[in-house]
């Protein structure tokens, strides 16, 4: 009997998965999964995002396990082992066709690609299935017939031309008679040289993300737009890591969301449709790695930015990393993120520009230790946000934009209680002297007095973008 091969990635669900939905409507369904630690690892992925991604490998196996669709496990070092893995398990296990949803970074298209020509060679047909975006790359325009290089046109042309059907979920398969093969046993990860955070913070599999858009649309989808740059606030939808897997779709978001606000994705609440547009800034990030591939070179998307003078401060950047600046709301961002494997939006744009502003070190190194520090590390959402901050990316910040992280701290932290969570060398501190604690209130701590003061990091940072010639 001629089976249907499920090659499962970043799309770690039985629900609303085109993938598996197609293969399940044609016959028997088989799924494979390959764990590329190597090239995971050498793209920056450490030990919490790929613990995450281990459980929720083993939690989406027990789900296909119930639909009697095993799942294969194969272990390759880097991509180009791809292609002979697949066909050696088509061959294998009579497959007729195999099924997969797109990723949209430079090396996976290469690699998707690759797989593809392997297996037309084999007269065995591969469906791609552009399933993590509304829009195939390259089917939303501009009117000159390019890629978007601006969100805000972006988001409108998205919201004009979105479809029905565009947000129609997908078929869950049922469950399917049991074939004669069994599920592999999971490998346990190796060792890795960070240990990863406690998996209790961050439950894996999609029955947790749907649990935590179910919490997130009762309880604060509302008062997105007034909360969501509050750090100390529980306020955003913290759905990050799982969209970023697939343990969720933009689909059953949206979806979910028009269930909430009328059959509306635009209009009506403005706290749900400003998390909505959230989602499209994902989108539009994927679009942004197809369309203007230098960027997953890691090269600037403003051309002329890479000549930009990045200051060799290794002692700056170690301070940076540790949470150790001298500016409190930077530190207890950084804190949190090396201790939770994840870091509120807000701080996320606040320790950015500091480091790319304030202290005039390259992007790429931030961007680096945030991905290998994120659960919800993705190179597209990762990478545009520090552009953005960087002044060097699409809808770049005006690079003369830069953030005073004393002014960021009373706006959005007022009583400075996130900076007492996160430092508790201050947390005996009078409210509104943690912003910027005058030293005499620091003579029995050990917090450090700051590396750079702002104004005159600012104009450092200022004279190097004023130098640029575009």
């Amino acid at each position: 009997m001629k089976r249907q091969l499920v090659w499962l990635r970043s799309d770690l669900r039985i629900n609303d998965n085109s993938a598996l939905a197609a293969a399940a409507a044609k016959g028997p369904v088989i799924a494979v999964f390959l764990r590329s630690l190597s090239q995971w690892q050498e793209h920056g992925h450490g030990a919490n995002k790929l613990d995450f991604w281990a459980r929720g490998v083993a939690s989406v196996q027990a789900a296909l396990n119930g639909l009697n669709i095993p799942l294969l496990h194969r272990d390759i070092e880097r991509y180009d082992q791809a292609p002979a893995a697949l066909a050696e398990i088509a061959r294998d296990y009579n497959i007729e066709q195999l099924h997969f949803n797109y990723e949209y970074p430079l090396n996976e298209r290469r690699r998707d690609q690759a797989v593809q020509g392997a297996f037309k060679q084999a007269g065995i047909a591969a469906h791609g299935y552009h399933d993590a975006v509304a829009f195939a790359p390259g089917s939303l325009l501009t009117g000159k017939g390019d890629y978007y290089g601006v969100f805000t046109p972006f988001s409108r042309a998205w919201h004009k031309q979105i479809t029905a059907d565009q947000l129609t979920l997908r078929d869950t398969p049922k469950a399917q008679t049991a074939l004669a093969i069994n599920s592999d046993p999971l490998p346990a990860l190796p060792e890795l040289n960070d240990i990863p955070i406690d998996g209790h913070l961050w439950p894996a599999g999609e029955d947790a993300a749907a649990d935590n858009l179910a919490r997130f649309l009762r309880f604060r989808g509302r008062h997105y737009k007034d909360q969501r740059d509050l750090p100390k606030v529980r306020g955003t939808s913290e759905l990050s890591p799982y969209l970023a897997l697939g343990m969720i779709s933009h689909r059953q978001c949206l979806q979910a969301v028009m269930a909430e606000n009328g059959g509306h994705l635009a209009d009506g609440d403005l706290g749900l449709t400003t998390w909505v547009n959230e989602l499209i800034w994902r989108e539009f990030y994927q679009h942004v790695a197809v369309g203007f591939p230098q960027v997953c070179r890691y090269q600037p998307f403003q051309e002329h930015t890479k000549q930009l003078p990045w200051r060799d401060d290794e002692e700056g950047f170690q301070a940076w990393c540790e949470g150790r600046t001298g500016y409190p709301i930077v530190d207890a961002a950084m804190r949190q993120l090396v201790t939770t494997g994840w870091m509120h939006n807000r701080l996320r744009m606040i320790t950015a520009m500091f480091l790319s502003k304030h202290l005039l070190i390259d992007w790429r190194r931030g961007e680096a230790f945030f991905m290998r520090h994120l659960v919800d590390g993705e190179f597209c959402a990762n990478n545009g946000g520090w552009q953005w901050a960087a002044s060097t990316g699409t809808d770049a910040a005006p690079y003369f934009r830069i953030f005073n992280p004393t002014t960021q701290s009373t706006r959005f932290d007022a009583d400075g209680e996130f900076i007492a969570s996160w430092l508790p060398e201050l947390a005996k501190l009078p409210a509104k002297a943690r912003h910027a604690p005058p030293q005499d209130l620091l003579n029995d701590t050990d917090y450090p007095a700051p590396i750079v003061d702002h104004k005159a990091a600012r104009q450092r940072a200022l004279g190097a973008f004023k130098a640029l010639s575009k």
